[in-house]
């Protein structure tokens, strides 16, 4: 008997723990049209009956492909959308939706479910009659970026996937969990907790090398104090090709898309992974390293010196490196 409640403890402190991930908002904020986006509201179901809510933000103009953006941790899609609100102008078709527990989504939120979630929003994409079945990226920003690997790793539709970005995502949930304990002397001594009441089973770094041959992007700030920039090196050094790390200096949070120098250069990228993907991509394609540079520029770009005036994709200066590494320095703006 003492050894079932201890069990039971145990299960409770690690859902109560991970469950601090989850930062869920009801109210609704922002609306797209505020920002003078056409959206339709719509509405599909996971496998296990919850239902969830989400927006479809047209592209202006014939579609280069469709986004499927996953949000960060807290609130809801109608203070993150505004991180993709760009996208639409520049081609391209936007969903973005909330997980269970989230917004107008049923339900209440846990990794598992998230995973749910990720497959229904891929289903409504491929039932829609103005979506290239074919021309799919999945944008995950925060703990987006963290379920999107998980989910890309496994999923049945990866056929449809012409690409992988992720954005200031964490390798682990008990690392980054760690890592805010050591950030105060009061938790400080508590740094082993997270191994004991953090759920790691959908952690990204032990999967992100499934993701291959799936190319895959990830952007980082290097002033990101959220989720620091080791975090990005470290999903990419266990990735497998075809992949990139970009790292922007300046930016924090979720802002490695604040410029439009960035912008520019991730359409470029988009433009080049969906055009080279035009045979779908099998589970268990071959898994070779080989150089890619979906992007303009090469291998490695290096911003000018910090106080060159005028600076433009077209300035930078570069050299080539080996095939080991695909990581671009970005300039933090024009």
């Amino acid at each position: 008997m003492r050894n079932r409640l201890a069990a039971v403890s145990a299960s409770l402190l690690v859902v109560g723990c991970t469950q601090l991930f989850f930062q869920p908002h009801r109210a609704q904020v922002y609306t797209p049209d505020q920002l003078g986006l056409t959206y339709q509201a719509v509405r599909f179901s996971a496998d296990d009956g919850i239902k969830l809510y989400g927006w479809f933000l047209p592209a202006k103009g014939s579609p280069l492909g469709t986004i499927l953006h996953l949000h960060g941790n807290a609130e809801n899609i109608s203070t993150h959308f505004a991180g993709v609100a760009w996208m639409p102008a520049r081609g391209f078709n936007v969903l973005v939706f909330d997980y269970r527990g989230y917004g107008a989504s049923e339900g209440q939120p846990g990794l598992e479910g998230a995973q749910k979630d990720i497959d229904a929003a891929m289903r409504a994409l491929l039932a829609r009659g103005d979506v290239d079945k074919d021309r799919i990226v999945i944008y995950g920003q925060s703990l987006g970026g963290a379920l999107a690997v998980y989910n890309v790793a496994r999923s049945p539709f990866r056929e449809h996937i012409r690409a992988l970005v992720i954005e200031s995502a964490f390798s682990g949930y008990v690392e980054v969990a760690r890592e805010k304990f050591a950030d105060h002397w009061f938790t400080w001594p508590f740094q082993w907790l997270p191994s004991l009441t953090v759920d790691d089973r959908f952690s990204p770094l032990p999967e992100i090398k499934k993701v291959s041959p799936i190319p895959l992007l990830i952007l980082h700030g290097d002033r990101d104090a959220t989720v620091p920039v080791h975090h990005g090196r470290q999903l990419y050094d266990a990735a497998l090709e075809p992949k990139q790390l970009w790292i922007v200096p300046g930016a924090g949070h979720i802002q490695a898309m604040r410029e439009d120098v960035q912008r520019d250069r991730l359409v470029a990228y988009l433009r080049e992974a969906l055009a080279a993907s035009a045979r779908p991509i099998p589970r268990h394609a071959s898994r070779a390293r080989h150089c890619t540079n979906l992007g303009s520029g090469s291998n490695l770009v290096h911003p000018r010196s910090p106080g060159a005036a005028g600076a433009n994709m077209d300035d930078l200066t570069a050299r080539s490196i080996s095939c080991r590494s695909n990581e671009h320095y970005l300039p933090p703006s024009v």
